[in-house]
């Protein structure tokens, strides 16, 4: 049932991005009385699912989900129709339309998505406002894996800033140090300051790294709650109980027992608990997984998270500033393709890694977060200098008015193949990388 939710989402919000996507070249080409022959949900080779005429357009939805088009008369784009151009040019065609005209129809894709970002962000804003946990309130510290002790970091470090730059953030820190291709962490060990280099090479390791847990989060151990048919419940222990030792091992830490209790698996042990100021013992069965059966207490009774809400008046600047900060965010990731050290483009993923970040339940909040993300990413991409893309076709307008003259109907055919081969290819390589992790993972 998971994975069917995760489809539903993913399908949903590729269905609203391809429709406000093509629907901005669409009301773009309306406004410049250019004639729309197909608006199309979806590509459609060989039939489609549904369609309907309206007027001089026709409306559809394809079978294969992979994007959507709408195909502008007079213009030559991935239906490739040769016939077409072949008769004379007429006025409601895009090729008779001054190169200004022809500009903004094609902007207008891109125009959108980032204008459907702000506005969801906007709206998101209004409803939800913000909640997270600022970089200094992780007072306990950090929580460490093999690759962050590896770069230098400890269990129990308190990040103080990223190459000298704090970082509002907590969630944030390792996104930041890929994307700004930090060279250093400083924090304090200790309670003395000390800067930790991150070595050659770890940008690319981060990156290859599909763990959520290369920095966590240090906790006290305070029971929450208790799984079923519990072994620390029967023994006695009770919501909110302080866990602070193991056999007389002192454990001031979640991540400290965890690590503890592993040694004493299918075994009886001695659990300290700190109850009402008081400190008592309980002889708890260690499960053969090496567990108790206790959940620990949410991090939001432990940490001050910063929450601000926004009237619809303070939402509408902030979200705008979220989307452009997006925007921001992602050239830089696209800058990380071409860096030698990290390498990037080998953690490129298609379809399966983009449906795999959608939530297994009916998170609105998450889905719209992530409606919004891509957005910004289809804009991007889109405006790429690629021939077949959006960014193509603009390329060769800007041409046209600085030259003043148009590229020839010929070598923008044999240009809209080569870009279609590119596109291809890349999406050959993207779904071809999520079907080797998938092989690599079993």
């Amino acid at each position: 049932m998971e994975i069917v939710i995760q489809i539903s989402l993913f399908l949903l919000s590729l269905s609203i991005l391809v429709i406000f996507h093509e629907l901005g070249h669409f009301v773009a080409a309306k406004i410049f009385k250019t004639r729309v022959e197909k608006f199309y949900l979806f590509f459609n080779p060989w039939f489609q699912l549904f369609r309907i005429q309206i007027k001089e357009t026709e409306y559809g939805i394809g079978w294969l989900p992979l994007g959507g088009y709408v195909k502008i008369s007079g213009m030559i784009d991935e239906s490739m129709d040769k016939e077409q151009m072949k008769q004379p040019p007429q006025p409601y065609e895009f090729r008779s339309k001054p190169a200004w005209q022809r500009l903004i129809i094609m902007l207008g894709g891109v125009t959108v998505n980032i204008l459907l970002a702000i506005a969801i962000y906007i709206v998101m804003l209004f409803s939800w406002g913000e909640k997270y946990l600022p970089t200094s309130e992780v007072k306990y510290g950090i929580t460490v894996d093999s690759l962050a002790y590896e770069m230098g970091l400890r269990n129990g470090d308190q990040i103080v800033s990223v190459d000298n730059k704090a970082v509002e953030e907590f969630h944030k820190i390792p996104s930041t140090i890929i994307i700004e291709e930090a060279r250093s962490i400083q924090v304090l060990r200790d309670g003395q300051p000390v800067n930790v280099e991150i070595p050659d090479g770890f940008l690319n390791k981060m990156i290859h790294h599909r763990k959520s847990d290369l920095i966590g989060i240090r906790f006290p151990f305070i029971v929450g709650d208790f799984t079923k048919d519990s072994p620390a419940k029967s023994a006695g222990l009770e919501v909110n109980d302080q866990i602070v030792a193991i056999n007389n091992v002192f454990v001031s830490y979640f991540d400290e027992f965890r690590e503890q209790i592993q040694q004493y698996k299918s075994q009886e042990v001695t659990i300290s608990v700190i109850r009402n100021g008081d400190t008592l013992s309980k002889t708890v069965a260690v499960a053969p997984e090496g567990v108790i059966g206790v959940y620990p207490q949410n991090l939001s009774g432990l940490f001050n998270l910063k929450e601000k809400n926004y009237s619809l008046i303070e939402a509408i600047p902030a979200g705008t500033a979220k989307a452009f900060d997006g925007v921001s965010s992602y050239v830089k990731q696209m800058r990380l393709l071409f860096s030698p050290e990290v390498k990037a483009y080998e953690s490129i993923g298609g379809f399966i890694t983009i449906g795999s970040i959608f939530p297994s339940t009916w998170d609105w909040q998450a889905f719209w977060s992530l409606t919004a993300f891509l957005s910004i990413m289809l804009a991007i991409l889109n405006i790429l200098p690629i021939p077949a893309l959006d960014g193509g076709h603009v390329m060769f307008l800007f041409y046209e008015i600085v030259a003043r003259r148009k590229p020839s109907d010929k070598f923008l055919e044999y240009a809209q193949v080569v870009g279609m081969v590119i596109l291809f290819g890349l999406l050959i390589f993207a779904n071809g990388n999520d079907i080797l992790r998938l092989i690599g993972s079993k």
